[in-house]
């Protein structure tokens, strides 16, 4: 080589072959979810319904995009917890006075309300930013067995 001529390598990446493309959220698809919460544990349910909420298991999963399924959990009252929770789990609530906070333990929540044991651990596993109340407005909680949401023709949510 002599001085002042210098050999340069292009690399040829084509075009088409790295597009990475982001969901937008008035193309995006929203199915609806089936689960039955009959003997299930709850923290390892929610997990899989917050996903299912978010999109993280679609192949078009955006974190700024609201890309997830309605899910429809039945029989929340059937639910199960680990070890002692049942007594020993406190929810607390504050009035913003002193000395008025409440706990209530999750045996009183499966008698009164058995939905908020669901809801509460799945708003949890969310996002804390502004697209968690838009994705837990798409999460239907029922305690029965019955659900008004048959024309949506849901299907099973595997975990």
């Amino acid at each position: 080589m002599t001085g002042g001529q210098f050999f340069f390598i292009f690399f040829y990446f084509p075009k088409n072959l790295m597009k990475t493309t982001l969901a937008k959220a008035e193309t995006t698809t929203h199915d609806w979810k089936i689960v039955d919460a009959t003997d299930q544990i709850l923290g390892r349910l929610a997990v899989s319904i917050a996903n299912a909420l978010r999109g993280r298991n679609k192949a078009t999963y955006t974190p700024h995009v609201d890309t997830g399924d309605y899910v429809i959990v039945t029989n929340a009252n059937k639910i199960k917890l680990t070890g002692n929770k049942e007594e020993q789990k406190k929810y607390m609530f504050y009035s913003g006075y002193m000395g008025n906070e409440k706990y209530r333990s999750v045996a009183d929540f499966r008698e009164k309300r058995p939905e908020f044991i669901i809801t509460n651990a799945v708003k949890g596993m969310l996002p804390k930013n502004k697209l968690s109340s838009a994705m837990l407005k798409k999460l239907k909680v029922y305690s029965g067995d019955e659900h008004p949401h048959e024309a949506q023709k849901a299907t099973p949510l595997l975990p």
